[in-house]
């Protein structure tokens, strides 16, 4: 398919539709994360080696090395007006709520969504995400953009409220941002409009960057209180939410790499099935193991590994080639969160200027602005990944 239309591989067909500009471009970056991630990794897997010969018992006592099976308000940013819009739409559901969210200066109506919170296990399919009800577009004169936004938190229980774990809350940040892009867009061509024509590897650049603010302490602050006493979340256990976050950071990163680089490897390089059927060519096995000790040496692939046969991302879900698009925007996202760091967290005055600032770019121009001009827009410089290495304790 690659050759027919004139690239030399299916990655380059791949990258040719994406943000980032080439396969060189990719394993630089994935390389520029390695350099501090694998060594923290090593780190990590030696904690973990200690804690099991400490806590798993005799038989684990001198245990040289574990087995891989071991071891496995966002008012204030955007100066946006969230107000409860119940009985202005239908419903499918008792549980679901509409919203319109207007600009908090002039009034304007600016978008509406649903929010379906609650899982029903009984007619709703698990899992979270943002849909498009109505996107904007001047040429079905449609103003007003609408979005579903879908969770499966935790339900109420009898008088008990939704007691949301930290997991769905950090959930509903991910899905409000993927939201907001849609909601908040500027763009007036259906197409380009929202999330319309982002580029795949930048499309969860706003979803990410909502996430970094359930660690941010005047956010959490705003609403994590007991739900009968209203007493504020303990000091203690907000320290913890934070800690957890970089726990095995190292490992993780190098995972997420690994994988990444594997899936560009195997669709840059010409293989000859028949060589390799023969013992005399190189295999995707081969590679495999090539990628592991590079990226994960200290958790290589047993022999009869065959993950590959499962690696259902990168062979039937649509991520061939795409694969590290995951770090690529973990990487803008932290990159966007650190604008906010730069003015300081409790400035308040700041927070709004930058938020204002990233609103007007990232989340409004849509898909007809490449992504890597509006982050510059908003950032003033091409993304670095000297952030998301600092807020994973890698830097």
């Amino acid at each position: 398919m690659a050759k027919m239309l004139g690239f030399e591989n299916y990655a380059q067909l791949s990258l040719a539709s994406k943000m980032a500009p080439s396969v060189d471009s990719v394993t630089e970056l994935t390389n520029l994360m390695a350099a501090k991630a694998v060594s923290a990794a090593k780190k990590d897997l030696e904690e973990i080696t200690a804690l099991a010969r400490e806590k798993g018992g005799d038989e684990l006592k001198t245990v040289e090395e574990l087995m891989p099976w071991d071891t496995t308000f966002w008012n204030r940013l955007f100066n946006i007006e969230v107000k409860a819009a119940d009985g202005d739409a239908e419903v499918w559901h008792p549980d679901v709520q509409f919203f319109k969210i207007l600009d908090k200066d002039s009034g304007k109506h600016l978008a509406s969504f649903f929010l379906d919170p609650y899982s029903r296990p009984e007619n709703k399919r698990g899992g979270a995400w943002m849909a498009d009800c109505i996107g904007k577009s001047e040429a079905t004169n449609r103003e007003i953009p609408v979005a579903y936004l879908t969770c499966n938190g935790s339900p109420p229980v009898g008088k008990t409220p939704s007691l949301m774990t930290f997991r769905e809350v950090e959930t509903l940040f991910h899905e409000f941002g993927r939201g907001l892009q849609h909601m908040l867009t500027s763009a007036t061509v259906g197409d380009v409009a929202g999330i319309n024509g982002v580029e795949w590897d930048a499309v969860e650049l706003p979803s990410q960057f909502m996430e970094n603010w359930c660690y941010d302490r005047p956010t959490v602050y705003g609403f994590a209180k007991h739900w009968e006493t209203g007493e504020p979340l303990p000091e203690k256990m907000f320290q913890k939410l934070c800690d957890q976050k970089i726990f095995n950071a190292g490992m993780m990163a190098c995972r997420q790499l690994y994988f990444g680089q594997m899936d560009m490897e195997l669709h840059s390089e010409t293989f000859d099935s028949k060589a390799a059927q023969k013992g005399e060519g190189r295999t995707i096995f081969d590679v495999q193991k090539e990628i592991a000790a590079k990226y994960v040496p200290h958790s290589m692939p047993l022999e009869e590994d065959r993950f590959l046969c499962a690696f259902v991302h990168i062979f039937a879900g649509g991520y061939s080639a795409g694969y590290y698009s995951y770090k690529w925007a973990e990487v803008m996202s932290a990159d966007a969160f650190g604008a906010f760091e730069d003015v300081g967290l409790d400035n308040e005055e700041g927070i709004q200027r930058v938020g204002r600032k990233f609103r007007d770019t990232v989340l409004s121009l849509g898909g007809g602005v490449p992504p890597m001009e509006a982050f510059k827009e908003f950032r003033g410089r091409e993304p670095t990944p000297d952030a998301l290495l600092r807020h994973s304790g890698l830097a």
